[in-house]
Protein backbone atom coordinates (compact mmCIF):
# COMPACT_ATOMS: atom_id res chain seq x y z
CA UNK A 1 0.00 0.00 0.00
CA UNK A 2 1.18 3.51 -0.82
CA UNK A 3 2.59 5.44 2.14
CA UNK A 4 1.24 8.65 0.64
CA UNK A 5 4.00 10.94 -0.60
CA UNK A 6 3.80 14.70 -0.47
CA UNK A 7 4.64 15.88 -3.99
CA UNK A 8 5.27 19.57 -4.58
CA UNK A 9 4.62 21.50 -7.77
CA UNK A 10 6.35 24.87 -8.04
CA UNK A 11 6.00 27.29 -10.96
CA UNK A 12 7.55 30.66 -11.66
CA UNK A 13 6.88 32.74 -14.74
CA UNK A 14 10.45 33.69 -15.60
CA UNK A 15 13.85 32.10 -15.27
CA UNK A 16 15.14 34.76 -12.87
CA UNK A 17 12.25 34.51 -10.38
CA UNK A 18 12.94 32.89 -7.02
CA UNK A 19 11.17 29.58 -6.36
CA UNK A 20 12.33 29.17 -2.76
CA UNK A 21 9.64 31.32 -1.15
CA UNK A 22 6.77 29.25 -2.55
CA UNK A 23 6.99 26.22 -0.28
CA UNK A 24 9.48 27.44 2.30
CA UNK A 25 9.13 25.38 5.47
CA UNK A 26 6.67 22.90 3.91
CA UNK A 27 7.77 19.26 4.13
CA UNK A 28 7.61 17.41 0.81
CA UNK A 29 9.10 14.17 -0.53
CA UNK A 30 9.61 15.26 -4.16
CA UNK A 31 9.43 18.56 -6.03
CA UNK A 32 8.61 19.29 -9.67
CA UNK A 33 9.38 22.81 -10.94
CA UNK A 34 8.42 24.66 -14.12
CA UNK A 35 9.76 28.02 -15.23
CA UNK A 36 6.91 28.96 -17.55
CA UNK A 37 4.07 31.40 -17.80
CA UNK A 38 0.77 30.30 -16.26
CA UNK A 39 -0.90 30.76 -19.64
CA UNK A 40 1.50 28.23 -21.15
CA UNK A 41 -0.24 24.89 -21.66
CA UNK A 42 3.08 23.10 -22.16
CA UNK A 43 4.41 22.72 -18.63
CA UNK A 44 6.48 19.52 -18.69
CA UNK A 45 7.15 19.37 -14.96
CA UNK A 46 3.45 19.70 -14.14
CA UNK A 47 2.77 16.78 -16.45
CA UNK A 48 5.61 14.83 -14.83
CA UNK A 49 4.14 15.53 -11.37
CA UNK A 50 0.68 14.43 -12.49
CA UNK A 51 2.16 11.23 -13.95
CA UNK A 52 4.17 10.60 -10.77
CA UNK A 53 1.25 10.94 -8.33
CA UNK A 54 -0.32 7.74 -6.99
CA UNK A 55 -3.37 6.95 -4.90
CA UNK A 56 -2.88 8.26 -1.36
CA UNK A 57 -0.39 10.98 -2.39
CA UNK A 58 -0.88 14.70 -1.85
CA UNK A 59 -0.05 17.34 -4.45
CA UNK A 60 1.23 20.41 -2.58
CA UNK A 61 1.08 23.77 -4.39
CA UNK A 62 1.90 27.23 -3.03
CA UNK A 63 -1.28 28.78 -4.42
CA UNK A 64 -4.04 28.08 -6.91
CA UNK A 65 -2.64 30.42 -9.56
CA UNK A 66 0.61 28.42 -9.61
CA UNK A 67 -1.30 25.27 -10.67
CA UNK A 68 -3.86 26.37 -13.25
CA UNK A 69 -4.25 29.00 -15.97
CA UNK A 70 -7.91 29.67 -15.28
CA UNK A 71 -10.79 28.65 -13.03
CA UNK A 72 -12.00 25.97 -15.42
CA UNK A 73 -8.57 24.28 -15.51
CA UNK A 74 -8.23 24.57 -11.73
CA UNK A 75 -11.57 22.91 -11.01
CA UNK A 76 -10.95 20.18 -13.61
CA UNK A 77 -7.47 19.38 -12.30
CA UNK A 78 -8.60 19.17 -8.67
CA UNK A 79 -11.61 17.06 -9.65
CA UNK A 80 -9.49 14.65 -11.73
CA UNK A 81 -6.86 14.29 -9.00
CA UNK A 82 -9.33 13.69 -6.20
CA UNK A 83 -11.14 11.13 -8.36
CA UNK A 84 -7.82 9.21 -8.39
CA UNK A 85 -7.70 9.51 -4.56
CA UNK A 86 -4.92 12.11 -4.70
CA UNK A 87 -5.35 15.03 -2.30
CA UNK A 88 -4.57 18.58 -3.41
CA UNK A 89 -3.25 21.09 -0.87
CA UNK A 90 -3.03 24.82 -1.54
CA UNK A 91 -0.68 26.26 1.10
CA UNK A 92 -1.40 30.00 0.72
CA UNK A 93 -5.18 29.56 0.69
CA UNK A 94 -5.05 26.88 3.44
CA UNK A 95 -7.36 24.60 1.45
CA UNK A 96 -7.06 20.84 0.97
CA UNK A 97 -9.23 18.70 -1.27
CA UNK A 98 -9.35 14.93 -1.00
CA UNK A 99 -12.61 14.06 -2.76
CA UNK A 100 -13.94 12.49 0.41
CA UNK A 101 -16.44 14.69 2.19
CA UNK A 102 -14.92 17.90 0.85
CA UNK A 103 -16.38 20.98 2.44
CA UNK A 104 -18.78 22.75 0.04
CA UNK A 105 -17.53 26.07 1.44
CA UNK A 106 -13.93 25.14 0.50
CA UNK A 107 -15.08 24.30 -3.04
CA UNK A 108 -16.87 27.65 -3.23
CA UNK A 109 -13.72 29.43 -1.99
CA UNK A 110 -11.58 27.63 -4.58
CA UNK A 111 -13.98 28.64 -7.36
CA UNK A 112 -14.15 32.27 -6.22
CA UNK A 113 -10.40 32.67 -5.61
CA UNK A 114 -9.65 31.02 -8.96
CA UNK A 115 -12.09 33.43 -10.61
CA UNK A 116 -10.49 36.46 -8.94
CA UNK A 117 -7.01 35.35 -10.07
CA UNK A 118 -8.24 34.89 -13.64
CA UNK A 119 -9.92 38.34 -13.53
CA UNK A 120 -6.72 39.92 -12.19
CA UNK A 121 -4.63 38.39 -15.01
CA UNK A 122 -7.13 39.74 -17.56
CA UNK A 123 -6.83 43.26 -16.10
CA UNK A 124 -3.04 43.10 -16.20
CA UNK A 125 -3.08 42.05 -19.88
CA UNK A 126 -5.56 44.84 -20.69
CA UNK A 127 -3.39 47.47 -18.99
CA UNK A 128 -0.33 46.13 -20.79
CA UNK A 129 -2.08 46.40 -24.20
CA UNK A 130 -3.22 49.95 -23.38
CA UNK A 131 0.31 50.94 -22.35
CA UNK A 132 1.80 49.53 -25.55
CA UNK A 133 -0.83 51.34 -27.67
CA UNK A 134 -0.03 54.67 -25.97
CA UNK A 135 3.72 54.11 -26.38
CA UNK A 136 3.22 53.30 -30.09
CA UNK A 137 1.20 56.52 -30.57
CA UNK A 138 4.06 58.49 -29.02
CA UNK A 139 6.57 56.63 -31.18
CA UNK A 140 8.52 55.32 -28.19
CA UNK A 141 7.54 51.65 -28.41
CA UNK A 142 10.34 49.67 -29.98
CA UNK A 143 8.93 46.20 -29.37
CA UNK A 144 10.95 43.26 -28.23
CA UNK A 145 14.62 43.05 -29.23
CA UNK A 146 15.20 40.62 -32.10
CA UNK A 147 16.40 37.19 -30.94
CA UNK A 148 18.76 36.75 -33.87
CA UNK A 149 21.18 38.94 -35.76
CA UNK A 150 20.68 39.44 -39.53
CA UNK A 151 23.56 36.99 -40.13
CA UNK A 152 21.87 34.34 -37.96
CA UNK A 153 18.57 34.88 -39.80
CA UNK A 154 20.33 34.35 -43.16
CA UNK A 155 21.92 31.16 -41.83
CA UNK A 156 18.56 29.99 -40.48
CA UNK A 157 16.93 30.48 -43.89
CA UNK A 158 19.79 28.70 -45.70
CA UNK A 159 19.58 25.70 -43.38
CA UNK A 160 15.76 25.54 -43.70
CA UNK A 161 15.94 25.73 -47.51
CA UNK A 162 18.53 22.92 -47.46
CA UNK A 163 15.88 20.73 -45.82
CA UNK A 164 17.37 20.57 -42.33
CA UNK A 165 14.88 19.77 -39.56
CA UNK A 166 13.35 22.92 -38.08
CA UNK A 167 13.57 21.63 -34.51
CA UNK A 168 17.33 21.08 -34.86
CA UNK A 169 17.85 24.57 -36.32
CA UNK A 170 15.80 26.17 -33.51
CA UNK A 171 17.69 24.21 -30.85
CA UNK A 172 21.09 25.21 -32.31
CA UNK A 173 20.09 28.89 -32.39
CA UNK A 174 18.48 28.83 -28.92
CA UNK A 175 15.03 29.87 -30.12
CA UNK A 176 11.61 28.24 -30.14
CA UNK A 177 10.23 26.64 -33.28
CA UNK A 178 7.49 29.29 -33.34
CA UNK A 179 10.17 32.03 -33.40
CA UNK A 180 11.95 30.14 -36.19
CA UNK A 181 8.72 30.03 -38.24
CA UNK A 182 8.20 33.77 -37.64
CA UNK A 183 11.62 34.47 -39.12
CA UNK A 184 10.85 32.21 -42.10
CA UNK A 185 7.54 34.02 -42.72
CA UNK A 186 9.34 37.38 -42.83
CA UNK A 187 11.10 36.48 -46.10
Amino acid sequence: MNAGKRVAYVRVSTVDQNTERQLEGVAVDKTFMDKASGKDIHRPQLQAALDYLREGDTLVVHSMDRLARNTEDLLRMVRELTAKHVSVEFVKERLTFSGQNDDPMATLMMTMLGGFAQFERSLIRERQREGIAIAKEKGVYKGRKASLSPEQVALLKQRAEAGEKKAAIARDLGISRETLYQYLRQS
